[in-house]
């Protein structure tokens, strides 16, 4: 499966989950989508058969909203059967509504912003002083880095020179109820990055090949930020851009048209 192909069953698999359980964050799941196909697809060491294997590279959802994108990733990776999928939010369900570490192939659950990203840095600190290879990865959304708790972890990580640690920054501009500058004006996320003295990449976040070269850059002796240009809502038309979309599900009309938009679009 090609990357593209993965960033589309990912995308049409939101759809229909967000759609069947009536749940929110289909934008920012949508935004993620190409990043968590690449991630799953080629960059990360993972194993389906052996989830917690020793050997595997680790990954954290920081803004564990958009959880649909992980969930639908790990069912078509193998960690678990396709029809889980179903059962998204529905109660009792190992699918929860923001993810959850029950799930195979889910290293931490979050919810609250800026939590991941600060366990994902204890993953990194212990992977250095075990002497082992494996990598960290963290996907947080540009909002989140309201949080004072990513800036802390922003100076730890530099500090301790964890070489074996990236962050993306899903930076689509738009956070919960408005556009971030209009929320808590942060002005410049790659400077202020560089300014706590990590590696910085800026990319386009929908570029499957600018995403799998920065996923795969390492630097001798500093932490990775991404920070991944990206669309809230991309590949629907009508969801792009669209603050409403981050709490809105997709049902009657818009169902049907995002459904249709997507298979028009397919790969």
């Amino acid at each position: 499966m090609t990357n593209a192909e993965l960033a589309w069953r990912i995308r049409h698999h939101a759809i229909e989950m967000t759609h069947t359980s009536n749940s929110s964050h289909i934008g920012a799941v949508l935004s993620i989508a190409d990043i968590v196909a690449v991630l799953y697809n080629g960059v990360m060491k993972i194993f389906p058969q052996e989830p917690r294997s020793a050997h595997r590279d680790r990954f954290v959802l920081s803004k564990g909203h958009a959880g649909v994108a992980i969930y639908a990733a790990l069912a078509e990776k193998g960690f678990f059967p396709m029809e889980w999928l179903k059962s998204h939010s529905a109660n009792g369900s190992m699918l929860s509504g923001h993810i959850s570490h029950k799930v195979p192939g889910v290293e931490f659950s979050t919810g609250s912003l800026g939590h991941g990203i600060a366990v994902a840095i204890g993953m990194a600190m212990a992977a250095k002083l075990d002497g082992k290879s494996h990598r960290i990865f963290v996907i947080m959304g540009d909002g989140e880095c309201n949080e004072g708790s990513v800036w802390e972890s922003a100076l730890y990580a530099n500090h301790f020179r964890l070489n074996n640690f990236t962050v993306i920054i899903d930076h689509n501009k738009l956070q919960s109820l408005d556009i971030c500058e209009r929320t808590i004006e942060l002005i410049n996320l790659a400077t202020k990055w560089k300014v706590f003295g990590w590696e910085v990449l800026e990319i386009d976040g929908h570029d499957l090949d600018e995403i799998k070269a920065a996923l795969k850059y390492t630097h001798e002796s500093k932490p990775i930020c991404v920070v991944a240009h990206t669309v809230k809502g991309k590949g629907v038309s009508f969801m792009e851009n669209v603050v409403a979309w981050h709490y809105r599900s997709p049902q009657g009309n818009d169902y049907v048209k995002a459904l249709a938009e997507l298979e028009a679009a397919r790969p």
